[in-house]
């Protein structure tokens, strides 16, 4: 090949690169995409807890102003206007009738989620589920009109904690049962495998095996359900119905709750009703509260302990 033509084959190619320009562009591009995407996310998560934080700060500071010893080992007085007394007949309340509603609700959503998880291919699965799904999106006040029409007026029970509790734990199942069936599938399928190749039947290895490893998650399943049911209010009017005086009687007299105390003390025009009711949510979130930790605290024990 002549000179010439070499000179004019070089003229007409393009310089050598290694391909460093599009990779420093995507890079580029990837680095503003997780910008972006994590702006989005803090702001996300800004939206979703300053409502929470203005809440749990208005509540502390209108409700340590009210809340005292007083307060938690004494009834309210029977006038509004009266200053003083306690929501401590509403503690207990709310006590016996939680109590009820996780005997209920417990041990038959865990049951039902086994059912879903461990026999999944089940006719019945389908229906469980679905009727699940609904009753997690039925309003509270419509549990309360069918207790109130099946056991207050229906059986003639009449107001009392029993049909309180039985309201509540309705109202708890369906997240008990959800929440208990999403945990049971993360246990890994080896650990059952490797339970029926040693033997075990299939109701041993849910009982010994399955449970015990899910143990954690379901506690905190239970303790969300058990939040849900401490805070309601419009299934308690109907049941429960409420009352000023301290009552530990399951059926024949009403019964109150710290939501129900809080909700007759907040629509008052009085002052002193209202710093009852501010102490009241203050205490009820409180109570939230230490359940949470003590949840925690059993399923950290029970994961070290394993």
């Amino acid at each position: 090949m002549t000179a010439n033509a070499a000179a004019a084959a070089t003229e007409g190619t393009a310089p050598v690169t290694f391909g460093l320009g599009p990779s420093v562009a995507n890079t580029r591009a990837r680095q503003r995409t997780d910008r972006i995407m994590r702006g989005i996310l803090i702001g996300a998560f800004l939206v979703a807890v300053v409502p929470l934080v203005l809440i749990i700060g208005v509540t502390l500071i209108k409700g340590l102003s009210a809340i005292s010893i007083d307060f938690l080992t004494t009834t309210q007085p029977l006038s509004f206007r009266a200053k003083g007394g306690g929501f401590l007949h509403g503690l207990v309340g709310t006590a016996m009738m939680l109590g009820i509603a996780i005997v209920i609700s417990v041990p038959l959503g865990i049951a039902a989620a086994v059912f879903l998880t461990e026999y999944r291919t089940s006719r019945l699965a389908r229906p469980v589920r679905f009727f699940t799904d609904v009753m997690t999106g039925v309003p509270s006040i419509f549990v309360g009109l069918f207790v109130y029409a099946a056991l207050v007026r229906g059986a003639g029970i009449g107001f009392g904690t029993i049909p309180g509790g039985i309201a509540l734990s309705i109202l708890m199942l369906p997240i008990v049962v959800r929440s208990a069936e999403e945990i049971l599938k993360l246990v890994p399928v080896d650990l059952r495998n490797a339970s029926t190749a040693m033997g075990a039947r299939r109701w041993q290895t849910t009982l010994k095996v399955v449970l015990p490893a899910a143990a954690p998650g379901l506690i905190t399943g239970t303790m969300l359900a058990v939040a849900r049911g401490a805070g309601e209010t419009a299934p308690l009017i109907l049941t429960a119905f409420g009352t000023a005086y301290l009552t530990t009687a399951l059926v024949g007299q009403a019964q109150t709750a710290l939501p129900l105390l809080v909700f007759e003390g907040a629509r008052q025009p009085f002052e002193a009703a209202q710093a009852r009711a501010w102490a009241g949510a203050l205490e009820l979130i409180f109570l939230v509260l230490l359940l949470t930790i003590v949840a925690r605290y059993i399923g950290r024990r029970q994961r070290v302990t394993r």
